[in-house]
């Protein structure tokens, strides 16, 4: 049985996310139903040096305390492969010369409308960064071997979600899951 919806109302709108309550009829019955959309697709980026090492960013979140993630962010409209340029630089300050779509994916699906894409960004150059960083609550950025990334999802280090499937994205792309 497909879903119908009876009725919708919005809850809650600010400039990343709307929020609403929908009447729903679906395979259990009616109910209802709440949606979170993002307003813009989300970007995660896979940066990789050339000593086969990710990029990191340390920072605090407000609803889960202390995170290891890649850089990401939202795109605000533009191009996915704009925004994760621009957000790889706001977050590490480091540009690539080569860009790798890897794919699509979506958060919380059972609860939100939030698309998001993954880059692989490679041919890196670093820059300062230092006040971008700031502004953006990032803490630090560490570079972790691919190899040892994994290790850390393993031991509970990340547990970002987006970045476990970043960097499953990219571990299929490079041929590191056999």
């Amino acid at each position: 049985m497909a879903w119908t919806t009876s009725a919708s109302r919005t809850v809650y709108e600010n400039r990343w996310i709307h929020v609403r309550e929908d009447e729903v009829t679906g395979p259990h019955g009616d109910g209802i139903y709440g949606v979170v959309r993002m307003q813009h697709p989300a970007v995660f980026v896979i940066a990789l040096d050339a000593q086969e090492r990710v990029c990191f960013v340390e920072l605090e979140r407000y609803t889960t305390g202390r995170s290891l993630e890649v850089p990401a962010g939202g795109s605000d409209g533009e191009d996915p492969l704009v925004a994760a340029r621009r957000e790889l630089l706001e977050e590490t300050g480091v540009t690539a010369s080569d860009w790798e779509h890897l794919g699509r994916m979506n958060a919380l699906n059972g609860i939100a409308d939030a698309p998001e894409h993954v880059f692989l960004a490679r041919g890196l150059t670093m820059t300062d960064a230092t006040a971008s960083q700031h502004e953006e609550g990032i803490d630090a950025v560490r570079w972790v071997p691919f190899a040892d990334a994994l290790v850390l999802i393993a031991e509970g280090d990340i547990t970002d979600g987006e970045t476990i499937a970043a960097l499953a994205y990219a571990g299929i792309r490079l041929g590191r899951f056999r």
